[in-house]
């Protein structure tokens, strides 16, 4: 197997600086049996830096919960997680590598504290009974909330029932995070690192991962997949919110800009992926009978959802509690404007084919139960119809999102954008992000009247601005080192030899490792200027963000 050659001939060519504090990697979410890109991303940089010299500790599952995020099953919540295979594959991973593995040691005391909770007080439930050094004296670690975004996660919906079955699974996630929270912290005790390199930090084994590290007073790095394919996106921050921070004097060059158009192009045809997932098999135009209906009304209006159990919505909840409270809202406009045709638009993703991510609570589920597709102003497509989003955007008066890429994409078009949640580009001046739900009503109420929005000339600049910086220079690509694997969203090694790992023969590793070897930016000329003319990807000093 490659990975394991891989391995052993790292672990040949290893010379440590035992004078140099070490870096942990937490990467317990990131896959169960295969090699996704996520864990990929992981084991290769963990071999970069070793290569360099820098010590590195794996922080290893190995039967460490009762249940877990990706083992979790929606037909038998009570099924165990296919820990053998998991094992296997960890061991294989992580040939010849320093590793601290955990098992799960449930705690007697916090299994009794939880037992007859409900489901919402299961969600705020909080720890102060705790061990050791895992936190400071009086800090109580919130359980619930770390544990929230993965049961909403695993079940593929945002409300939770409240009955036996939820109860169960939130108490095992609380009672495996509370392992977790345990054993990584004795392992933090033993290791003494300088910095945690941790995935996503939204799942719960991670997001208690970074709590307690956090807690400590321990440097934290995130990751996540980037935008473009085998690219990876680090940030001192929250990596699923993608912070970016783009230097005020940064313009587009000629080259940068036909860059980014000849992306948009592909982009408005479906040509892209994300993860490894193709969410657009085909795109159509729009045909006679919708352009018939459309001709009869004053103006259109398309309203882009999300995946309401995305780990997105973390973040996009700001605004509105939640992307169908939003959604309510909008019923309230489409009663009261007959001369509008709404949109109502599925996220691609709501009812992925050939998969096991189908939402349990839907925009289609939604739209059914409030009779919205019956109103003569509303047409719904669903997730799986394949009409251009693009056509609409082109022929809209203006576009409603959530958190939506879409968003972004309209607002290059120069549409106006009226943003409901959170999105990673609300960020910069893009859109319209009002800040309260009454704000939000009474602009969209202003734009349906108006017969001309005036949107600031700013906001397409921005948006070229920041896509340009997500695409080419916010995530480092480790596409020299992984191909397409056999399952979506899984990859193989790439033939690559160790030498191909070190830093003076890959501008992958030298930035990562020149980013988690500082504590502050430090643009270097050599560096800047490889990176620009090598690679599509990202400046030292943009890689890392700082607090």
């Amino acid at each position: 197997m490659r990975v394991i050659q891989m391995a052993r001939q790292v672990s040949a060519h290893t010379q440590p600086n035992l004078s140099q504090k070490p870096i942990v990697i937490f990467n317990v979410s990131a896959r169960l049996t295969g090699l996704s890109q996520t864990a990929a991303f992981a084991l290769l940089s963990s071999w970069g830096l070793r290569l360099s010299g820098i010590p590195v500790s794996h922080f290893v599952c190995h039967s460490g919960m009762s249940h877990c995020v990706l083992g979790t099953n929606r037909k038998n919540y009570r099924k165990p997680p296919p820990c053998k295979a998991c094992v296997r594959q960890s061991a294989r991973l992580y040939t010849n590598a320093d590793k601290y593995q955990f098992e799960y040691k449930p705690d007697e005391d916090l299994a009794s504290a939880l037992q007859d909770l409900s489901v919402d007080e299961l969600c705020h439930f909080e720890y102060n009974k705790v061990k050791g050094s895992l936190v400071t004296p009086g800090l109580s670690i919130p359980l619930g909330l770390l544990v929230l975004p993965s049961i909403r996660w695993a079940l593929r919906r945002f409300t939770l029932p409240n009955n036996e079955d939820t109860r169960y699974l939130l108490r095992e996630y609380i009672l495996s995070a509370y392992n977790v929270a345990q054993e990584f912290s004795n392992f933090l005790d033993q290791v003494k690192p300088g910095v945690a390199l941790i995935f996503n930090g939204i799942l719960f084994p991670e997001a208690t991962g970074r709590w307690v590290a956090q807690a400590r007073g321990l440097r934290v790095v995130t990751y996540e997949v980037g935008f473009q394919h085998f690219s990876a996106f680090f940030t001192d921050g929250e990596a699923t919110a993608y912070p970016i921070r783009i230097p005020e004097d940064f313009d587009l060059t000629p080259q940068q800009n036909a860059q980014l158009d000849e992306y948009l192009e592909k982009r408005f045809q479906g040509q892209f992926t994300m993860a490894g997932i193709q969410f657009w098999p085909e795109m159509r135009g729009l045909d006679k009978p919708f352009l018939e209906k459309a001709s009869q009304f004053k103006q259109i209006v398309p309203i882009f959802t999300n995946v309401v159990y995305d780990t997105s919505q973390l973040h996009a909840n700001k605004v509105f509690p939640h992307m169908f409270a939003w959604l309510d809202l909008i019923i309230e406009l489409i009663q009261s404007h007959s001369e509008t045709l709404f949109i109502i638009r599925a996220h691609p993703d709501e009812m992925r084919p050939g998969t096991a991510k189908q939402s349990q609570e839907s925009v289609r589920e939604w739209v059914r139960n409030h009779n919205i597709d019956s109103l003569p102003n509303v047409i719904f497509i669903d997730s799986q119809e394949y009409l251009s989003s693009y056509e609409l955007i082109q022929r809209a008066k203006f576009v409603m999102v959530y958190n939506s890429s879409i968003g972004i994409e309209a607002s290059l078009m120069g549409v106006a954008v009226l943003c409901g949640g959170r999105a990673r580009y609300t960020q910069y001046p893009i859109v319209f992000f009002p800040e309260t739900p009454q704000a939000y009503k009474a602009m969209a109420s202003k734009f349906l009247f108006t017969e001309k929005i005036e949107i600031p000339r700013e906001f397409r600049l921005n948006a070229r601005r920041f896509l340009y910086f997500q695409l080419f220079r916010a995530s480092l690509s480790f596409e020299h080192y992984l191909q397409e694997g056999l399952r979506k969203g899984y990859v193989h090694l790439q033939p690559f030899s160790w030498n191909d790992l070190l830093p003076d023969n890959s501008l992958t590793m030298q930035l990562l490792i020149e980013g988690l070897n500082s504590n502050t930016p430090h643009p270097q000329a050599d560096l800047i200027k490889k990176a620009n003319n090598n690679t599509r990807f990202l400046i030292p000093d943009e890689m890392f963000h700082f607090k």
